[in-house]
């Protein structure tokens, strides 16, 4: 099964995004966060090394999708993939999907035990559908 880390600039925020899909994955989907850094005065940013134990910690043969919030984040997700061996690198991907849709739209079709590239497919579509309820 495909599962899904979720980085953050804020522990609260990939925490609380974590909580809304772990009622989704029933069980299903890992759902593994990294989120802030450890320091207590400045606690905003992102921890490559957290990155990649977070991805370590959910890793199974059909792959990882992190979804990241702000684009420093896709830095240190990158620099995090490098950190891996590279049998677990090649099956990592990072998601450009908006967090908060497109982890929802990944986590059903995760859970239902969907592709790699289907659970992306659904997770860059998710933005479309909301676009949609506005119109």
């Amino acid at each position: 099964m495909v599962n899904l880390v979720i980085v953050s600039h804020s522990a609260k925020l990939a925490e609380g995004v974590a909580e809304i899909l772990s009622q989704m994955a029933q069980g299903g989907c890992q759902i593994a966060v990294a989120g802030g850094i450890d320091d207590a005065e400045n606690p905003i940013g992102t921890d490559a090394v957290k990155i990649m134990q977070a991805i370590e910690s959910v890793f199974t043969p059909d792959g990882v999708i992190v979804f990241v919030d702000l684009g420093s984040a896709v830095l240190s997700t990158q620099t995090a993939i490098d950190l891996l061996e590279p049998e677990i690198a090649e099956k990592v991907v990072i998601s450009y999907a908006p967090l908060v849709e497109g982890a929802f739209a990944a986590v059903v079709a995760a859970s239902a035990g969907d592709s790699l590239e289907l659970i992306l497919k659904e997770a860059n579509e998710a933005a479309q559908l909301k676009q949609e309820q506005a119109e």
